[in-house]
């Protein structure tokens, strides 16, 4: 039997779909493109926002227009914030975010008895699902899942209560995934989670850097980077390691969310914009080079335009290099959506406009001070002729030659783009 896994969202989701499909394989099921024409579907889906919301129920329909034969099973953060509006979809089986790894099984079962199947544990105590993926073939870098939930509940996000508390991987079973993957191939791997600055925070027997250490030991391994981080978890120990180790990349994303404290404070965020820019201070003064990155949200409720524009001042004064820019989306069950002062769309919409325009010059500013450096790059992909990799401070670099993947190479920096630099090989 064939079957698909679709995925949006984060990092988080990509993994678990990787497992997934991992499992499926081993049970002789086989892998295919086309959901329309598979035997069996998996949808794993998003809740950040409404509009991924959206988009995961489109998606939903669409299966089942174009292939109402087929095992169709719902997971995710969708699934967890919005199960009552996917009744009537018609899926055979729908679980939140726990159980993904029985995904498997749970279809065996399916296809034994026919019978739908619907679980969700309303309950922010659970257990780190344990997962290993074995490999990553179709991408250089790797995924490492090592944390899960979140406890921050800032008042615009639903994912505190769609993917739990806090909870870690055991770092032995990190340190063995990663060597397992390094030695498949992977010269990179990325450290994820929902909140993964938390890792170990539970239990306090260690924390991230002690992870990045003992990663840092298995021969190799060249870069180990972190897919984002809480400005409040990049303690002085972090910094330190920042500064004196060469595998762990010089790119961290940071996010923001807003330069107002009076929209943080709103925000249920645990700093103001001085304690940030304070640490970002420290972060560049160990690591000159590093790329900074950032998620803002505009049209927070009660944002006033002159939040808004303290905002843009203090983005370009920190000089990020890329600016996710989100509109304020409303997400019924935060604390945000029974705020008064909720701003029209066309409000949001146009200060979204006007911060892209902010965030493209300053990438534009932080690729062209690359020109005349040489930097190493690690070859992902060839296309049309072209090589495309990126730097340890995640550059992405294309180079006019096909190159070999998976490989490191000397280039020169010759050109800047808003989205990429051009470059040409030493």
């Amino acid at each position: 039997m064939k079957f698909s896994i679709i995925t949006f969202g984060c990092k988080v989701n990509a993994y678990e779909s990787t497992f997934m499909k991992e499992q499926l394989l081993k049970n002789n099921f086989i892998y295919c493109e086309d959901f329309k024409e598979s035997d069996i579907v998996i949808v794993n889906t998003c809740s950040v926002t409404n509009t991924a919301d959206n988009k995961c129920k489109k998606m939903i329909r669409s299966i089942r227009r174009f292939n109402d034969k087929c095992v169709l099973v719902v997971c995710g953060c969708t699934a967890e914030n919005q199960r009552e509006k996917l009744n009537d979809l018609n899926i055979d089986i729908l679980i939140g975010n726990h159980d993904k790894s029985k995904v498997g099984s749970l279809i065996n079962d399916f296809l034994k008895t026919k019978k739908k199947y619907i679980k969700f544990y309303d309950d922010r105590n659970l257990p780190f699902e344990k997962m290993c993926v074995e490999s990553f073939a179709e991408q250089t870098r790797a995924y490492v899942k090592i944390q899960d939930g979140c406890n921050n509940f800032c008042a615009y996000c639903i994912i505190p209560f769609t993917r739990g508390n806090i909870r870690s991987k055991k770092m032995e079973e990190v340190v063995d995934e990663v060597r397992d993957l390094v030695e498949k191939g992977h010269k990179e791997i990325v450290l994820t989670g929902i909140n993964t600055g938390a890792y170990g925070r539970e239990n306090g027997l260690y924390d991230l850097t002690d992870l990045i250490r003992e990663l840092s030991l298995i021969n190799n391994l060249e870069r180990i980077r972190v897919s984002s981080i809480e400005i409040t978890e990049i303690n002085d120990k972090f910094i330190k390691e920042l500064e004196i180790n060469n595998k762990l990349c010089g790119h961290l994303h940071v996010s923001l969310q807003s330069g107002s404290d009076s929209v943080l404070k709103a925000m249920n965020r645990k700093y103001t914009k001085d304690e940030y820019y304070n640490k970002i201070l420290k972060i560049r003064k160990a690591r000159p080079n590093i790329n900074l990155t950032t998620d803002v949200i505009v049209g927070f409720p009660g944002e006033t335009e002159e939040d808004f524009l303290e905002g843009v001042l203090f983005c370009q004064k920190v000089g990020f290099s890329k600016i996710h820019v989100f509109p304020y989306s409303k997400r019924e069950g935060t604390k945000a959506a029974t705020m008064e002062n909720q701003l029209p769309n066309e409000v949001k919409k146009e200060r979204a406009r006007r911060l892209i325009e902010i965030d493209n010059k300053l990438q534009l500013d932080f690729n062209k001070q690359f020109i005349g450096q040489n930097v190493k790059v690690l070859i992902e992909e060839n296309k049309n002729g072209v090589s495309i990799g990126h730097t340890e401070n995640f550059l992405k670099v294309e180079i006019a030659a096909l190159l070999k993947e998976n490989t490191n190479y000397d280039v020169k920096i010759v050109d800047a783009n808003v989205d990429f630099v051009k470059g040409e090989l030493l």
